[in-house]
């Protein structure tokens, strides 16, 4: 695949007179409709007509000397889970085909614009953002980047999102994390992705899945780029990254569930990780963590995503369920059954297990473990239901565990060139987003040995 710049290098080059906001976004059109390539499938909607304006405003304003960031002028994908004014959000469904224009920007949107980002279109994702697989069989599902004549599945939810970023059909993506829909499709494809602390990022104008785990992040090519992003987002000022030496680094790999029933790749590939860290000064412990096994229970009746999404959807779905993916209403609809007093011990639960995990965690700079226990699974082998839901389950154990004690976490693509992406999480307790960056900055090369 194509080295694609990072986003410091584009804002060089917009800097320098070398490229123009209106060449980038050329360039993202033309790939976007390659008729060779996954466009078709990874976009839902392109306008290609406003990111042409866009991009001559982001020009003009550059000309000025009042380009309202370094970065202005960038093409952005954005996930079809947000507003954007004037265009019907469909979050990947045909349900809401005839849900009216949004009346404004959402709000990551708007900040991103206000950066001078400039959207090229709206990518394609799981139904409702319900599987970290990626498969939509409204839209079609991208293919990964992994073995692309066999068909590998690209990771969701943020399906579309990663495979933009990856084929250079945008030069980065806002996503979504509910159970680890940035960090799985990054993971699977070879990029960063990034899960904020859920409070940093506001959630106004995107579709909900579970508001108690909903969090907006980006996908792109760099941890850099990532925490330029996340900056816009949370509207915190972007500031220079500076990367963390890894000697002296103290890292804990949860040796519960996280690193159950891993592939023979993702184990090699992570150990190797592992053991170049360790080469390079950082302190390494395997850890216990308890806490871990309280959250299959918490689960066991569908958990937040289920109870907090059948609240949103049990009009719709009344009305359209059988337009609905059935892999997706199949999993809404398990929240019918919960009852508030069930409601409301999860939330005591989970209070629980936050306070718990955090104490467990405090002696260490961070968590290391594999993003996603599985490689990326063909396509045409998840025709079979209980194959889908094995690999669904299996691709968002790890990250899960993150969103339900609140936390931070990042995906580094870890594998060597050539070889099966597998994916390196580096997480922490909520607020630690500055901390996490700075950790991923300095072992981002590190650990592709």
């Amino acid at each position: 695949m194509p080295d694609f710049p990072t986003l410091a290098k584009l804002a060089e080059d917009l800097e320098s007179g070398r490229t123009t906001a209106r060449k980038l976004v050329e360039a993202c059109i033309a790939r976007i409709a390659d008729p060779a390539g996954e466009g078709q499938r990874t976009f839902i909607h392109v306008d290609n007509d406003a990111a042409l304006a866009a991009a001559d405003a982001m020009d003009a304003l550059r000309r000025a000397k009042a380009a309202p960031s370094p970065y202005a002028g960038i093409p952005i994908s954005i996930k079809d889970l947000f507003d954007i004014k004037g265009q019907v959000t469909r979050a990947g469904s045909r349900a809401l085909d005839d849900s009216p224009p949004a009346e404004q920007d959402a709000a990551t949107v708007a900040r991103l614009r206000r950066a001078g980002f400039v959207v090229i279109g709206r990518t394609n994702m799981t139904e409702f953002a319900y599987s970290g697989i990626g498969i939509n069989p409204h839209y079609g599902t991208p293919k990964g980047v992994w073995n692309r004549a066999e068909g590998h599945v690209p990771g969701g939810s943020s399906s579309g999102a990663a495979v933009s970023v990856l084929d250079g059909m945008a030069h980065a993506a806002l996503g979504t994390d509910t159970g680890g829909s940035c960090r799985i499709p990054a993971a699977f494809n070879g990029i960063v992705g990034y899960k904020p602390t859920q409070r940093r990022v506001p959630l106004d104008g995107s579709v909900p899945l579970s508001f108690s785990l909903d969090s907006i992040g980006p996908l792109a090519r760099s941890v850099s780029c990532c925490a330029i992003l996340d900056a816009v987002l949370a509207n915190e000022p972007i500031s220079a990254l500076r990367p963390r030496p890894v000697k002296g680094m103290r890292l804990a790999v949860p040796t519960t569930i996280a690193l159950d029933d891993l592939d023979t790749e993702v184990a090699a590939t992570f150990e190797r990780a592992l053991k170049s860290l360790a080469d390079h000064g950082a302190i390494i412990e395997r850890i216990e963590m308890a806490e871990f096994h309280d959250i299959g229970p918490m689960n066991a009746k569908g958990g937040f995503a289920a109870s907090e999404s059948y609240a949103w959807h049990r009009y719709l779905i009344t009305s359209k369920g059988d337009v609905y993916d059935p892999r997706v209403s199949v999993r809404i609809m398990r929240g019918e059954a919960q009852s508030a007093a069930d409601y409301i011990d999860l939330l005591n639960e989970r209070r629980s297990l936050i306070a718990r995990v955090n104490a467990r965690v405090a002696p260490y700079d961070a968590l290391v473990l594999p993003t996603t226990p599985n490689t990326p699974p063909k396509i045409a082998d998840l025709a079979d239901d209980q194959a889908f839901t094995r690999e669904n389950i299996r691709a968002l154990r790890n990250c899960s565990l993150i969103n339900l004690i609140d936390g931070c976490a990042i995906s580094l693509p870890c594998h060597r060139d050539g070889d099966v992406p597998v994916g390196l999480m580096l997480a922490g307790a909520g607020g630690s987003d500055r901390r996490i960056f700075e950790l991923a900055a300095g072992m981002e090369t590190v650990i592709r040995v």
